[in-house]
């Protein structure tokens, strides 16, 4: 496995992560024949997603790499738009209730009201955080091929996510990412290399403490259009 020294590491990120996509970087590399790779690299445009390890291969096939370290970071972006309203349903369920223990005339147990709204808050906060990134559409429109990439026993086979393959820090190919029909054009390829060759002028600058603007602000957006990435 290549030399994983922390020049590029992101101070948000684990040391478990950046060994992950570096990982993820040597299987692109030398398994899939990627010759354009960069992390934290974001495609469609200055809102688009961020994804944490992209390349670009033979036949300028995309490849989108996904870094999971734990099963929770995993759980968080395996959800449906079915779970979303399942979860939403339960929320309206949990606010009529709370409505009903501020009335006059209920007689709420001791603590009752409390649990409930102990309970309402624990759920807005999964609301906030949960994410259907692996089942949306538009997400898996941006490239050919999609891995997760995770340490053994992290993520099994079976709970992968449809048009998604499994990749271990070895690095080995678990499970193959089926081939997406995407439609691709010459200026998707053209945005998609310079997205990459973005994100890696972004890590050598930030590697050798490169900042810009008098308040150490780093690395203002760039202002060329929709596909600009700051």
């Amino acid at each position: 496995m290549l030399d994983a020294a922390p020049r590029f590491k992101l101070g948000s990120e684990s040391e478990l992560t950046y060994r992950l996509k570096w990982a993820a970087w040597e299987w692109l590399y030398r398994q899939a024949g990627c010759r354009c790779i960069g992390f934290e690299v974001r495609l469609q445009g200055p809102w688009g997603s961020v994804v944490d390890v992209v390349g670009v291969g033979p036949g300028n096939a995309i490849y989108a790499v996904e870094v999971k370290a734990s099963r929770s970071d995993f759980a968080r972006d395996n959800h449906t738009n079915a779970d979303i309203a399942r979860l939403q349903k339960r929320a309206n369920a949990l606010s009529r209730r709370i409505a009903l223990a501020n009335t006059p005339t209920y007689q709420p147990a001791n603590n009752d009201q409390s649990r409930l709204e102990l309970e309402q808050k624990r759920l807005r906060q999964r609301l906030a955080t949960v994410s259907t990134k692996f089942h949306d559409p538009r997400f898996l429109s941006i490239a050919d091929y999609h891995y997760i990439m995770a340490p053994p026993n992290i993520v099994r086979p079976e709970t992968l996510p449809p048009a998604w393959g499994l990749l271990t820090p070895t690095p080995t190919e678990l499970t193959p990412a089926p081939p997406k029909p995407t439609r691709k054009t010459t200026g998707t390829i053209t945005n998609t290399l310079r997205a990459i060759t973005r994100a890696n002028t972004t890590a050598m600058m930030r590697a050798h403490g490169v900042q810009w603007g008098e308040d150490g602000a780093e690395f203002p957006p760039y202002a060329d259009g929709e596909n600009s990435t700051p």
